[in-house]
């Protein structure tokens, strides 16, 4: 898969096979961090600058025009897509969400959390939107717990803005014949928690079962580094995550040397904006403001700064998630 995020990010889908991409490059970037209340911290990108300069200010409700900000909630520990690197936010998600900052006329305040509150805090109002790699699938679309088919919320809708797929990696030199998915069948894998990387393992660790194979033993954590760091130790067999972070993590994790990706992606999905059920006003604004980006060029500009070409996409789609 190219870069998930789903993340990450949990969804129901046959499984497709799709072409990798080179992992992320050097990163660059400036975002102020401030102190924020019960979440980890927050972090305002882009300038509001002149509104009446901005093409899509008068798009945006009238509460978030009088505000000046739009409220993101983020998992900041998932590079390249959103991480912090000497104390600043950087990422793909950050770089995207100045240059819609700047076609909107206001600032994007990332509020980071763990990836499995965000959709809680979306509902509580702690956030205007969720922008974290966060794939768009039809049980978040409808607020259904994907395991258990129960409602748990009202829903979002996706703003779709990337597309990616999950891959497997393995310590370098060490990959033990993992090359798929039914590889791992009386393996160890670790994941991050909420991820599709866990409802592949927990669904394939079925099957293995199924042909009289040994389950698949799923650690998760609560980010996907701290999974990299258990793997890194010999705690497990393989780990997996979105495509543009396994990609990532073994371009970058000591130096190159820690990890290497096996066999190909396999189910690719949109990443999107995730703005709450019966916000209209906002979820179009930025599908305009989306839209904008990808037209002027900012867009490409940002994805080939993060090498993530292949995840691109070429219009801005709402709930274009199976």
């Amino acid at each position: 898969m190219t870069a998930s995020i789903t993340r990450r990010r949990s969804r129901r889908t046959g499984m497709k096979s799709k072409a990798a991409v080179a992992g992320a490059i050097a990163v660059t970037g400036a975002l102020l961090l401030t102190g924020c209340g019960d979440q980890r911290d927050k972090t305002t990108t882009s300038s509001a600058g002149d509104t009446n300069k901005a093409p899509l200010f008068n798009t945006l409700p009238a509460e978030i025009q009088s505000r000046g900000v739009i409220k993101v909630g983020s998992d900041i520990a998932y590079p390249p897509v959103e991480f912090k690197k000497d104390g600043q936010v950087v990422g793909l998600d950050p770089d995207l969400a100045a240059a819609l900052g700047k076609v909107l006329g206001v600032k994007f305040e990332f509020n980071n959390n763990k990836f499995d509150g965000l959709l809680l805090g979306l509902r509580s109002k702690r956030y205007d939107i969720i922008m974290s790699a966060m794939t768009d699938n039809k049980s978040r679309q409808e607020g259904v717990d994907a395991d258990t088919g129960k409602r748990v919320g009202k829903g979002v809708d996706f703003v779709d803005y990337f597309t990616a797929g999950v891959s497997i990696y393995t310590k370098k030199g060490n990959d033990q014949g993992i090359k798929t998915w039914d590889d791992l069948c009386g393996k160890k894998i670790v994941v991050q928690r909420a991820t599709v990387s866990e409802d592949l393992a927990k669904a394939e660790s079925k099957n293995c079962e199924k042909k009289g194979k040994g389950k698949i033993s799923t650690e998760a954590y609560d980010d996907d580094i701290e999974a990299q760091t258990r793997l890194r130790a010999g705690g497990a067999d393989a780990g997996s995550s979105d495509f543009p972070v396994a990609a990532y993590a073994v371009k970058t994790s000591g130096g190159g040397n820690a990890f290497q990706l096996v066999g190909e992606q396999v189910e690719a999905a949109p990443y999107g904006i995730a703005v709450p059920k019966g916000n209209d006003q906002l979820r179009d604004a930025l599908k305009q403001a989306l839209a904008l980006v990808i037209a002027n060029g900012e867009y490409d500009k940002i994805i080939a700064k993060w090498g993530v070409k292949d995840g691109a996409v070429d219009k801005a789609v709402v709930n274009g998630g199976k």
